[in-house]
């Protein structure tokens, strides 16, 4: 590997203290140069470094800015994405998210040679993972870090072998995952219990579902669908657990989360927090 291309250090942490991308950390460590340019749209130095090097190809994976067509033009056999989903499903942003909140049974990686589009261009090779009933934005992130780590020294080697074949993408089952707006993960009440559970697992572990109980804000980190029924946001049981009904059955919050506090079974929650029945969530 000639350059290491990653964005800026950023703010991160409950500190907000400037930090280095892991990219970047990995990077020095390796030993591999790395560039931190703020945009690749202004000034052509950056272009103009890496072309300097010649590369076979480019590799792109969760870089957050769109890559110019001088840059993609710049490797011998182009510029490939590492992409979370089995495009055309789930071109954007937020692949993952997408998924779960959609119930989708499974998803993948896609290796596609970038275009100026938007997740457009040609496939070289794709890899399916089942999403199972318990994962969440996480454990799927782990799970196709994985995956696509593989994939593309796959890809690269047929490359290499003038053995890849770019197909290009169906025009049918085009789907987008736009970023997470924060108004997103507020849990409303009047959908499923299906679909909110699936909300819950698809903001965790960041940023979180939330929903309002008196004007306060509450995250919900763990929730299971039950059977049930009443008017939507209201608690039928917070006894043992906590029992809110939805749109359709009801929701058995298992863990949760007050400003400023630690996370709390819903058991520890209740001792502290009494919630008669009838009670409701907004």
């Amino acid at each position: 590997m000639a350059l290491v291309l990653t964005q800026p250090d950023r703010p991160a942490g409950r500190g907000l203290e400037t930090r280095p991308s892991a990219v970047k950390q990995l990077a020095l460590a390796s030993g591999i140069p790395v560039a931190e340019p703020q945009t690749l749209r202004g000034p052509v130095a950056d272009i103009e470094r890496v072309r300097a090097l010649a590369p076979d190809a480019l590799v792109v994976a969760a870089y957050g800015l769109l890559l110019p067509r001088a840059l993609l033009e710049v490797g011998r056999h182009g510029a490939f994405n590492i992409h979370a989903s089995l495009l055309p499903r789930w071109r954007g942003a937020a692949p993952i998210q997408r998924a779960i909140l959609a119930g989708d049974a499974d998803t993948g990686i896609s290796i596609m040679q970038m275009d100026t589009g938007l997740d457009t261009g040609a496939i070289v090779l794709q890899r399916r993972v089942a999403i199972d009933a318990d994962d969440d934005a996480g454990t799927l992130h782990d799970k196709l870090a994985a995956l696509g780590g593989a994939a593309i020294v796959d890809a690269l080697a047929l490359i290499e072998r003038g053995h890849a074949v770019a197909t290009p993408q169906s025009t049918g089952g085009v789907t987008y995952a736009p970023k997470i707006g924060k108004q997103e993960t507020r849990l409303l009440w009047s959908r499923s219990a299906s679909e909110l559970e699936r909300a819950v697992r698809a903001f965790r572990p960041s940023p979180g579902a939330f929903t309002l109980l008196a004007g306060e804000a509450l995250k919900i980190w763990r929730a299971r669908v039950v059977a049930g029924q009443g008017a939507p946001g209201a608690v039928l049981d917070a006894g043992s657990e906590l029992v809110v009904a939805c749109g359709n059955d009801a929701l058995a919050i298992s863990e949760l989360q007050r400003p400023g506090s630690r996370r709390l079974k819903a058991r520890e929650f209740l001792r502290g927090h009494r919630l008669a029945p009838g009670r409701r969530f907004d």
